[in-house]
């Protein structure tokens, strides 16, 4: 079952197109994140999943729902947090959590979200005397509070601790255990490799790759990096001609090979036939940072 689908969606601000034939597909269940640089028109495209913009052409579809003409039905099936959000600044964690419950019909249980996102100790507090953290794991219960099918998260984790952060991270992929659907909007990478199911990389209003983090990674032009401290010296041009290799650096007497499985295979055998010892040898794998560099060309 499909729970979103975006179909050729375009969007332009003053005539300069920021979502130009955008279009994919979220099945029920799913972690889908979609990754960008500023610009590339992530936010754009979610505020017209979420209803918030009109397309200029294209459709999307949120449960079936239109999210231009069907917002009433779009509300009882998804829940939001949004980027950025304000509350007013005397209502306390409490009466927000119960002023939200109050808009559905059979809310979800407001002292499990509290007790699961940490704001139990919270509740007598006023949104003013709140730390960002806090302020952002309660965004994250109130998009909860309506037991939305489908959940938009815009930077997730942004102002959490490690602690916090891992902790809402265990939530989320809990959600997607109970069958809700996340479409979660990031820049911060170990985030979507740990959670996502499949990413959609936007550059300049379209999607430039749409696979799984591990698709994503796999089309690095280094998947993976060797680095050592050789016992003895070893040719550069030996090293630069490793099947695969794609760059040799050395620096403080450390050298770092980047290139596939096949490289790591022909410097081991490199290794033993010039009779040289590796120190400190270590062979790790491409992450989704590489990946996101090499296909959008630019830092996060």
């Amino acid at each position: 079952m499909t729970a979103i689908e975006v179909r050729g969606l375009h969007k332009s601000y003053d005539g300069r197109k920021v979502v130009d034939g955008v279009s994919f597909e979220v099945g029920e269940g799913e972690i889908f994140g979609i990754l960008g640089p500023n610009g590339a028109g992530k936010t754009t495209t979610v505020e017209c999943v979420e209803g918030l913009r009109i397309p200029d052409g294209g459709s999307v579809r949120v449960c079936g729902y239109d999210p231009a003409t069907q917002r009433d039905e779009l509300t009882r099936v998804l829940g939001v947090q949004l980027q950025e959000s304000e509350l007013q600044a005397k209502l306390t964690v409490r009466e927000a959590l119960d002023l939200y419950a109050s808009f559905y019909e059979r809310p979800a249980d407001r002292k499990e979200i509290a007790e699961r996102l940490g704001l139990t100790p919270h509740l007598r507090a006023r949104f003013a005397q709140l730390s960002g953290g806090q302020k952002q794991r309660l965004f994250i219960a109130l998009a909860l509070l309506g037991s939305p099918r489908v959940v938009v998260l815009d930077e997730l984790t942004t102002g959490l601790d490690p602690r916090a952060r891992r902790e809402v991270w265990s939530l989320v992929e809990s959600l997607r255990d109970a069958g809700v659907t996340v479409l979660l909007v990031t820049h911060f990478m170990e985030e979507a490799q740990r959670l996502c199911d499949r990413i959609a990389v936007l550059d300049r209003g379209r999607i430039s790759a749409l696979d799984t983090p591990g698709g994503l990674i796999g089309r690095t032009s280094a998947a993976k990096e060797i680095s050592f401290d050789a016992g003895a010296p070893l040719d550069p041009e030996a090293l630069r001609a490793l099947p695969g290799a794609v760059s040799v650096a050395t620096a403080d007497g450390r050298t770092v090979v980047a290139g596939t499985e096949e490289t790591v295979a022909a410097f081991v055998s490199l290794l033993a036939r010039e009779g040289v010892m590796a120190g400190q040898l270590r062979v790790t794998d491409a992450t989704l940072d590489d990946a996101y560099l090499d296909l959008t060309g630019t830092d996060r």
